[in-house]
């Protein structure tokens, strides 16, 4: 299941508003399928898995992590459907699909064909991959992360403005790469016209992985970027599963006050800057205490110089981090 995982995240921010599945077919020890959800959400994972395994899916196992789907599309069949039709022994499901089209009817048409289902393996790390695919059905809205590259003591400019570069070419390839994994990317007002923000993803390979551009403005629309007036109106983004917000410090502190961000990236530099524009402004909490528990550490690493630390949101609905819901 973590190979199907891992499967799965080749097509984060590709397949929206379909999950990024993954699935491995394995037969006597032996992996004969491997397939995750391709661009546009089409062919769906299983079906990619099943067409290489061939007639030796007859009897196998089949490790996928979101249920597979029950419901027939124009694009194609339903994936519970095609295990049954190849003869699979055994389904092993890491996360049950809250999509009311399947939710459940999956895992009961396998069942009913005599096929074994288990449930719940690595279901926490299925849970953090298509976090925003199953944060949109279960709470409206997409899975929101972060991004700020600051000094040490908190700065992300002088006081004339200048930013460019505060942290260093390592740091920056890797927000690269979470743009390539994001859906959508986000500024606000400020940045884009200090900035003029080209917002694409630079690194060999995967330049056509640019996610689409939204402005968080009251202001009037920006032709070819989507227009937010406050963060609550992500809950719009109907075809959204991840959202990457890059900032400045108005459009960050905007979503922090709103409650609205799940996952914080701190890029912070080995330098001081002293006066100049702090990277965040006020973020709705009116004491010291209300400040405690909200966030944890998830991960650290070092970026060349730089250093890269990942927070992650503990909704108190749950106690979880992150996603802010119980497994399905």
């Amino acid at each position: 299941m973590a190979a199907a995982v891992a499967l799965g995240e080749r097509g984060r921010g590709r397949t929206a508003p379909n999950p990024h599945v993954g699935c491995v077919i394995v037969k006597e020890g032996r992996v004969v399928g491997r397939g995750w959800t391709q661009p546009g959400g089409r062919p769906h994972a299983e079906a990619m898995a099943l067409a290489e395994a061939r007639d030796d899916s007859r009897g196998a196992i089949a490790y996928v992590t979101l249920e597979p789907c029950a419901h027939e599309s124009e694009r194609g069949l339903a994936c519970a459907n095609l295990l049954v039709d190849s003869g699979v022994a055994r389904a092993v499901v890491a996360v049950r699909d809250p999509d009311s089209r399947t939710n459940g009817r999956g895992l009961e048409n396998l069942r009913t064909a005599g096929i074994a289902v288990v449930t719940g393996v690595e279901s926490e790390a299925a849970e953090r991959s298509m976090a925003g695919f199953l944060m949109r059905h279960r709470l409206g809205r997409p899975f929101v992360t972060l991004k700020l590259a600051m000094s040490i003591d908190g700065k992300i400019a002088l006081p004339s403005g200048e930013s460019r570069w505060i942290t260093g070419e390592d740091a920056r390839a890797h927000v690269h790469g979470e743009r390539a994994r994001a859906d959508m990317i986000l500024v606000g007002r400020g940045t884009y016209e200090a900035d003029g923000p080209r917002l694409d993803v630079r690194l060999p390979g995967l330049e056509d992985r640019s996610p689409r551009r939204a402005i968080l403005t009251r202001g009037d629309t920006v032709e070819g970027w989507t227009r937010l007036g406050n963060p609550e109106e992500v809950h719009a983004l109907r075809d959204v599963n991840d959202l990457l917000v890059e900032g400045g410090s108005g459009a960050a502190s905007a979503f922090l006050a709103a409650d609205l961000v799940d996952r914080m990236l701190i890029y912070r530099a080995p330098i001081l800057i002293g006066e100049g524009k702090s990277a965040l402004g006020y973020v709705g909490l009116d004491s010291i205490a209300a400040a405690h528990r909200r966030w944890m550490l998830t991960d650290t690493r070092p970026l060349g110089i730089d250093r890269l630390e990942v927070y992650e949101r503990v909704r108190a609905s749950s106690g979880k981090v992150g996603t802010g819901f119980p497994p399905g």
